[in-house]
């Protein structure tokens, strides 16, 4: 069992030994403190660890401890640097769940003897004849299949989440009723690496950027920005952009970043054209289905955490790449982020958001749009 010091990893061991497993508890250390420039570190490692120690005493379940500072440095962070470096706005914690929960921890189980690794993700796994299938929790408003749609479909028949089936309050009575000492512990928000720091800040110390303009996309200057790769598409705050002349008192939007002038796009249309896409490309398509998916077929899709799901049209380009088209535009459809598409209840895999046929899905405004249509 993973356990991370929060509450739904500790009631997920609880709910395991509940079925008569034996249950053992892993504790990941993914972040070193002397990593950063300034050697402080905004991670609640010490503090999420003795929380474990206290959890795993009150489970009588041993607790072992593993390191993987270094991995999560090499096969995460340094793809999310150079991700943020060429204009993306990438997600580590899809690449963690891939490369190091659902991987590098599975390693390290079976060498401890286990047969299955659990984690406490609001997730599912649902068994028919064709084979194990990823599936949305119960609870909606926590389901985290799309953090989970980047990992290897091998490892699916080896996996527990033992919160598939119940709500976060119910979580938290749980807890409180089997006097666990983090039944009230606050839920962690964000990227451990990151913490409570300003993101700008913590970024600056590893990415150089370079200053440029900010304009309207009729290339109105406004200002200037700190260096495009801090902004994301959509985004509202932070823009820094003071009174301007004729403007209304309404907030500024981010609609567009090109690399190649170092040009931030920005406007107060909510409803602006550049806000929209109806395709985009995604590559490194993971497919978790227990078949080969079609050529072209219809689905659902969500382009960012708790969405619910839109339909679209997905055609297959090749093995790693798909052309989806949504039934209606969709807003800030941001590349580097991921597109996660699902039938029903079942996940069907993900890939990352290359481009989009919005001129503010592209990361060089001067490439031209993307076709909406394959050949």
């Amino acid at each position: 069992m993973g356990l991370s010091g929060g509450v739904d990893s500790s009631v997920a061991a609880y709910l395991l030994k509940q079925q008569g497993f034996d249950v053992i508890g892993i504790f990941m250390k993914n972040w070193e403190e002397t990593a950063e420039p300034d050697a402080s570190s905004a991670c609640t490692y010490a503090a999420d660890l003795a929380d474990v120690e206290q959890v795993c005493q009150r489970l009588e379940i041993p607790l072992y401890t593993i390191n993987f500072s270094l991995e999560y440095w090499e096969n995460v962070f340094d793809h999310f640097l150079k991700a943020y470096a060429a204009g993306y706005t990438p997600n580590p914690d899809i690449l963690c769940n891939k490369e190091i929960k659902f991987k590098l921890f599975l390693q390290y189980a079976e060498s401890l003897k286990a047969t299955h690794i659990a984690t406490g993700h609001y997730a599912g796994i649902q068994v028919d004849a064709q084979g194990p299938w990823l599936t949305r929790a119960l609870d909606r408003n926590k389901d985290q299949t799309y953090f989970l749609a980047a990992i290897n479909k091998a490892v699916l028949p080896r996996v527990h989440f033992p919160l598939q089936h119940i709500t976060k309050p119910e979580v938290r009575g749980i807890a409180a009723q089997i006097g666990l000492p983090n039944h009230a512990k606050k839920d962690s928000t964000g990227i451990c690496f990151i913490g409570e720091r300003r993101f700008q800040q913590f970024l600056s110390q590893y990415v150089t950027a370079q200053p440029g303009l900010i304009k309207t996309p009729n290339d109105e200057i406004l200002g200037e920005h700190p260096g495009v790769l801090y902004f994301t598409l959509g985004q509202r705050k932070g823009i820094q952009i003071g009174g301007v002349k004729g403007a209304q008192e309404k907030p500024w939007y981010v609609i567009g970043k090109d690399n190649t002038t170092n040009t931030l796009y920005v406007t107060q249309d909510a409803e602006h054209p550049w806000q929209f896409s109806k395709t985009l490309l995604a590559t490194e398509a993971n497919d978790l289905t227990p078949y080969e998916l079609p050529t072209q077929f219809r689905a659902t899709a969500a382009v960012r955490y708790r969405q619910e799901p839109i339909p679209v049209m997905v055609h297959r380009q090749d093995a790693q790449s798909w052309l989806i088209t949504f039934d209606e535009p969709q807003k800030a459809v941001t590349p580097g982020q991921t597109v996660v598409l699902y039938e029903a209840d079942r996940c069907l895999g993900g890939a990352t958001i290359r481009r989009t046929d919005s001129p503010g899905g592209i990361l060089n405004l001067k490439k031209g749009l993307l076709h909406a249509h394959p050949r």
